[in-house]
C-alpha cells in the first residue's frame, strides 16, 4: 500500500481534535502515514474570544456543550473532564498560546515533537482544566516532554515561531480550511470525514487505491 502525507489542521482547544489524534496515531503505522501538523487557531486572543462568543460565560458554556457531544463518541470519554473546565477559576482559553508551543516543538524536534505537544497540551486542557493559554501551562508542558527548559523558552520567544503559526492560518485559507479537525490526503486531495477509526481507515484506504 502507498504511503499518504495527511495534513492535520488542529487547535488544541478543539475537543474533536482530541478524538481524531489518537484515532490517527493509531491508524499511522498500518498505513505508512506521514502526519504534517498545521496548527489552525480558531480564536487567536481574549479580543477574539470575546468577539465571537460575546462574553466570558456564554463562551464556556457554548464551548462545553460541544465538549458534550464530543465526549459521546470519543474513544476516551474518561479524559473529558467539563466538570473540572466548566468550575475553573480562569476564562475559557483562546488557542494561540498553545499552537505557538506545539510550533515551537517541531522546530526543535520535527512534526512528531509537534504531535506529542499537541497532546500533552490537549490533556492538559480537556483531562487537568488547566488554562493552556498561560504561557507558564505551556513551558511546564515542555519540560515534562523532555525539552531542555532555556533552549524551548528562547524558540517560544522567538518571533519567527509565531509567524510559523500565521503561516499554517494562511495555508488554511488557501486550502479553504474553515474548521477543526480538517485532515487533507496531499496526494488526492481528499477530506477525511470524521468518525470511528474503522470509517477512517476505510477512506485512507479508499485513497490509497486512487494513487496505487
Amino acid at each position: 500500500m502507498p504511503s499518504l502525507t495527511i495534513d492535520f489542521f488542529h487547535d488544541v482547544v478543539c475537543c474533536w481534535c482530541f478524538n481524531i489524534s489518537s484515532r490517527m496515531r493509531s491508524l499511522t503505522d498500518e498505513f505508512s502515514l506521514d502526519i504534517r501538523h498545521r496548527t489552525f487557531v480558531l480564536q487567536a486572543s481574549r479580543a477574539e474570544m470575546a468577539t465571537r462568543w460575546g462574553s466570558p460565560e456564554a463562551a464556556r458554556e457554548t464551548i462545553l456543550g460541544h465538549w458534550a457531544a464530543c465526549r459521546e463518541v470519543s474513544d476516551r470519554p474518561d479524559l473529558v473532564d467539563i466538570d473540572a473546565m466548566r468550575s475553573a477559576a480562569f476564562d475559557y482559553p483562546h488557542g494561540m498560546t498553545a499552537a505557538v508551543g506545539c510550533k515551537a516543538a517541531e522546530r526543535l524536534g520535527g512534526q512528531n515533537a509537534h504531535w506529542d505537544m499537541f497532546d500533552r497540551l490537549q490533556q492538559a486542557h480537556l483531562t487537568e482544566a488547566r488554562n493552556i493559554a498561560d504561557h507558564e501551562v505551556v513551558l511546564h508542558a515542555a519540560r515534562e516532554l523532555g525539552f531542555e527548559a532555556a533552549a524551548f523558552a528562547e524558540v517560544f520567544d522567538d518571533p519567527a515561531t509565531v509567524r510559523a503559526v500565521d503561516t499554517d492560518r494562511q495555508h488554511a485559507r488557501t486550502m479553504q480550511v474553515h474548521s477543526v479537525p480538517t485532515l487533507i490526503v496531499r496526494e488526492t486531495g481528499t477530506r477525511l470525514v470524521n468518525g470511528p477509526r474503522e470509517d477512517l481507515g476505510a477512506q485512507l484506504r479508499a485513497a490509497a487505491r486512487l494513487i496505487a
